[in-house]
């Protein structure tokens, strides 16, 4: 079994999965949509890949604001997330997100990666995973 981390934007959503034993997070790709509220074809699409690598868990990534409240956008990855579950039937764990784009983008400009925009969703969905990954190990 592995766990799928999760990066929920407007228009992408960021996939990573962990290694069998839930020590790494790994990117697998970036699904994206022409508009925010066409998700059929990604609902399909996290199927699809939950099934290949045989995952029994999903952390999505929850952006809090930084004084630690819930905007706008806590609500849509919430119905994201239940509708992620109801399709799949797996668990989904919300997981603070705070920064992970921030340290994706750094990560990345650190690394010489010039295309940064193509990756940053999948970077940040690895950043969520690990984290989550790290917690359960303490």
């Amino acid at each position: 079994m592995r766990i799928m981390g999760l990066d929920y934007g407007s228009k992408t959503v960021g996939v990573a999965v962990s290694d069998t034993l839930m020590y790494t997070a790994q990117g697998v790709e970036i699904i994206r949509r022409e508009r925010e509220n066409k998700l059929r074809r990604t609902y399909a699409r996290l199927e699809e890949l939950v099934k290949e690598y045989d995952v029994g868990r999903i952390v999505l990534g929850f952006p809090k604001n930084m004084n630690n409240t819930e905007g706008e956008r806590c609500a849509r990855v919430k119905e994201f997330g239940s509708n992620v579950k109801r399709r799949t039937g797996l668990p989904v764990v919300l997981w603070d997100e705070r920064l992970t784009t921030v340290a994706a983008e750094r990560s990345m400009e650190e690394t010489g990666v010039r295309d940064r925009k193509r990756f940053v969703d999948e970077i940040a969905a690895m950043f969520i995973l690990q984290g989550y990954l790290d917690s359960q190990r303490k």
